[in-house]
């Protein structure tokens, strides 16, 4: 057991997490599947934490269990989004809905940014996980025309939504009122020193994913047709009259207008948010169930909710495992495995940034750089708040170290926190844009990966220019 500054204890707990985390790096570097790793490194915390094979082997099930309920309301909105807009290509309406912006985006490049811009400005008010859902319905289809792979359509959506908009929080401001509360100052102090850092930080990576993408298309390295799946159903026809079929479209437009001025009015965010759409969406496929099947329509909207939990559950049964790792990482831990970290411990993830730290020697550079460090570590549960709070704390002390500069280490935490937790290159945490646009996690969360990295460097040294 080794004993830290600032309370921090690391015990054989923290460091087998930590040598968990590097092998599971190691084995997406070389493009292997992760589960089996995840499920032993539970096995391996819970023997070392229990002292018990049986209650160890046990805590395995029960900690798929609680990854299973906390993703939970991202699988179901997933699943009733797949369900309605299968519905709406069988009736036709999802022509309809695209077909003003068919007029405006004539190639894949500008849909890139117009997917990007809308996705972004709708997390700031929203938040990305409803944003998810309105977006890829509307947008989907326009980049399969205009020769956007899924791909791309997926990494526009992650960073400009759970990166730029999301990490910034300019309107909602949960994230800097977290970390400015922890490192003592004002949300406006935070927000202000964001401002230069988050535009560093957006036009880097998406400057550069876009680059990358443009590349990799010209090259014929990316599939640019969408996955079947998203052709189960074919347009039926059922709706004879272009004009109803206009009707319904608006009716639908004009729906989901009222979920968002609802969400303003209501200041309806996160889950809620999410909450709001998923029930429209089950309005929607039942009303438009009801005029497409006539007599059949109580069957097929069962069928239909059924084969979009179906697919809800087969894209995120590999993550679940994974999941479940990393949640160990936070509370998770003492949920499953009770109070076996030290009493001064904030879970096995935030020790490690602290710890980390405490044994780096400051100036302005390496502060920053830490921060960053720190950031990207409290990220790693997936979550990407968790840990925010302790970046606001680090930033407090390194500032007082090297005389000032409080707010821009705390924005720089913030910032590295989220966009890797939040998340754009974590495999679980890109699941709901994948799951949308039909695209394998890990291969997203590959593609954002030196994107992100340029960027924090970037953004890292930027910082420490600007203390």
């Amino acid at each position: 057991m080794r004993r830290m500054d600032m309370n921090v204890v690391l015990t054989n707990l923290h460091y087998i997490y930590l040598i968990f985390i590097l092998v599971i790096i190691l084995a997406m570097i070389l493009k292997r599947d992760i589960s089996l790793i995840c499920i032993v490194g539970i096995f391996t915390l819970g023997i070392f934490s229990t002292h018990s094979i049986y209650i160890s082997i046990i805590q395995i099930f029960n900690s798929l269990i609680y990854a299973t309920k906390e993703l939970m309301p991202t699988i179901f909105i997933i699943s009733i989004i797949t369900a309605m807009s299968n519905v709406l290509v069988v009736v036709g309406i999802n022509k309809e809905l695209v077909s003003p912006f068919k007029k405006i985006i004539k190639s894949y490049w500008m849909c890139y940014w117009i997917i990007g811009i809308v996705m972004m400005t709708l997390s700031w008010f929203f938040w990305p996980s409803p944003a998810v859902a309105l977006i890829g319905a509307l947008f989907l289809p326009i980049a399969k025309k205009v020769g956007l792979p899924p791909i791309g359509a997926a990494v526009a959506m992650n960073l400009f939504g759970h990166g730029i908009a999301l990490s910034s929080d300019f309107i909602i401001q949960g994230a800097p009122k977290l970390t400015a509360d922890a490192a003592g100052i004002g949300v406006s102090s935070v927000m202000s020193a964001s401002i230069p850092l988050t535009i560093v930080m957006g036009i880097v990576t998406t400057v550069t994913a876009f680059y990358m993408l443009r590349k990799d298309i010209k090259n014929n390295k990316l599939n640019t047709s969408f996955n079947k799946e998203e052709e189960t159903y074919e347009e039926k026809n059922v709706i004879s009259s272009n004009i109803f079929r206009k009707i319904l479209t608006i009716l639908i437009i004009a729906i989901f207008l009222g979920d968002i001025i609802i969400m303003y009015m209501y200041k309806l965010q996160g889950g809620d948010a999410t909450a709001l759409i998923g029930g429209t969406s089950l309005f929607i496929l039942s009303f438009i169930s009801i005029i497409a099947y006539g007599k059949k329509s109580l069957e097929n909207i069962t069928a239909h909710i059924v084969e979009g939990l179906q697919f809800g559950f087969k894209v995120f049964g590999v993550v679940i495992p994974i999941a479940a790792f990393f949640y160990l990482g936070d509370s998770a831990f003492i949920e499953i495995f009770g109070k076996v970290l030290p009493q001064s411990s904030h879970g096995i993830v935030n020790d490690l940034g602290m710890a980390l730290s405490n044994i780096v020697p400051l100036n302005p550079l390496l502060a920053s750089g830490t921060l960053t460090a720190v950031g990207a570590i409290t990220g790693l549960d997936g979550s990407g708040f968790s840990g925010i709070s302790l970046v606001g704390s680090v930033a407090k002390l390194f500032s007082t170290a090297i005389g000032g500069g409080i707010a821009t280490l705390t924005a720089l935490g913030q910032i590295a926190g989220i966009w890797v937790g939040g998340g754009t290159i974590i495999p679980w945490a890109v699941i709901p844009v994948a799951a949308i646009c039909k695209v394998d996690a890990f291969e997203l969360a590959r593609r954002n990966l030196k994107p992100v990295i340029i960027g924090l460097l970037v953004t890292t040294l930027c910082a420490a220019f600007l203390i």
